[in-house]
């Protein structure tokens, strides 16, 4: 078995990080203080080509497949990205793992047609709503309704913490819904809602912790009609395709959270090698070395599982297989990264908890990494399970 890349996805890599050293590395600390969604960086991403790598030629992508290494590429990518700015990592995450994704896999040709050939192109955004004030972890709980009426769906209800809605970009968010009941239980579709429907509104964007760079709004739905033909896939399975969404995007995340530990490691080593007390660098003392050796052996082994799972997935592996190594890969590099945050911050001392250090932004982006996607409470009942225990 080789740990090693292709020439071709090397290269492609090197472009990234050039790409993100050039146009993102520069303004990030701004865009974080001001809390500024970069529309035109965001275009700039689409230019690279890095929305539409496994969207296919016909809609404007790169037609990467499983052989090419398509989701593998896509995860080079948001790590590359995550290794100086969280906010626009995520932006491109969610944009293809929860925007692009649902489409290319439940979509109808119309619906590919109408909407992909924007958003692979990175001239418009996608949200997808599930979250909502008492349905997270468990999405079976969601109050939005969708009735049918004379041809049309009429959405009411809210939806929180949704990532790419209510920009200037944003074209559509899809939404899940009750759309009625089967034996009792939820019936739960995805429904396709324009960012212009009348009853439609994002909210005034969050005050983050971090991600301050990210676009993120709550939703609210009033009586927003919309036609009978923006359901996503099939009725009543909304649900079912969401949790199918969420396990290529927790390897997409865990892709973030990998940039995010390389960014902690280099910017550590580095002050450590330069910063003196007692006549010599802070690297030659055991308490700070041994830490930052921690964080390499954390950098590899979350490298190792993102990579891993992610060629899983271009390799086709059954669907519980790559459950669970995504699983894994989340739970492990998301909780390192964190980790990362800590140590990195430690060792810069007190110049760790000044703004002007990109470590002290790291640190408060990389929290969110253990909750969104899936909690890390919720990975490890998935493991659990994927071992056979019958865990609530």
């Amino acid at each position: 078995m080789s740990f090693q890349l292709s020439p071709e996805l090397e290269q492609f890599r090197r472009t990234v990080r050039d790409f993100a050293e050039k146009e993102i590395a520069p303004h990030a600390a701004q865009w974080d203080r001001e809390h500024h969604f970069p529309t035109d960086v965001v275009a700039k991403m689409g230019d690279l080509g890095l929305f539409g790598l496994i969207a296919p030629e016909e809609y404007g992508g790169a037609g990467l497949t499983g052989e090419d290494g398509g989701f593998t590429s896509l995860c080079l990518a948001i790590e590359e990205l995550g290794r100086v700015d969280q906010s626009m990592s995520v932006t491109l995450e969610a944009a293809v793992g929860l925007g692009i994704t649902p489409l290319l896999a439940y979509g109808t040709p119309e619906q590919k047609e109408k909407w992909l050939p924007d958003l692979v192109a990175g001239r418009a955004l996608a949200g997808f709503g599930l979250t909502e004030a008492g349905a997270g972890s468990d999405a079976s709980a969601t109050r939005t309704k969708a009735v049918l009426d004379n041809g049309e769906w009429v959405v009411n209800g809210s939806k929180q913490f949704i990532t790419n809605s209510g920009s200037t970009l944003t074209s559509l968010v899809t939404v899940t819904a009750r759309t009625g009941e089967v034996d009792g239980r939820p019936e739960i579709s995805a429904i396709i809602v324009p960012s212009d429907t009348p009853g439609f509104v994002a909210e005034k964007a969050y005050d983050k912790l971090g991600w301050h760079a990210s676009d993120t709004h709550p939703l609210s739905f009033e009586d927003a009609r919309v036609p009978e033909a923006n359901l996503l896939g099939k009725r009543g399975r909304g649900y079912a395709q969401f949790l199918a969404t969420l396990d290529d995007g927790r390897v997409a995340i865990a892709a973030v959270a990998l940039g995010c530990i390389q960014a902690c490691l280099d910017m550590a080593v580095e002050y450590a090698g330069e910063r003196t007390t007692f006549g010599v660098p802070i690297g030659r003392k055991q308490g700070v070395a041994f830490q930052l050796a921690d964080l390499q052996v954390m950098l590899e082994a979350s490298r190792m599982l993102v990579y891993k799972a992610a060629a899983m997935k271009d390799a086709g592996a059954p669907k519980a297989e790559f459950k669970q190594a995504a699983s894994i890969a989340k739970l492990y590099a998301t909780e390192s990264a964190v980790t990362a945050t800590r140590i990195a911050t430690q060792v810069f001392g007190g110049y760790g908890f000044m703004e002007e250090y990109p470590v002290t932004r790291f640190y408060r982006d990389a929290k969110i990494l253990e909750i969104g996607e899936g909690t890390s409470e919720v990975q490890r009942m998935l493991i659990a399970r994927g071992l056979g225990l019958p865990v609530e």
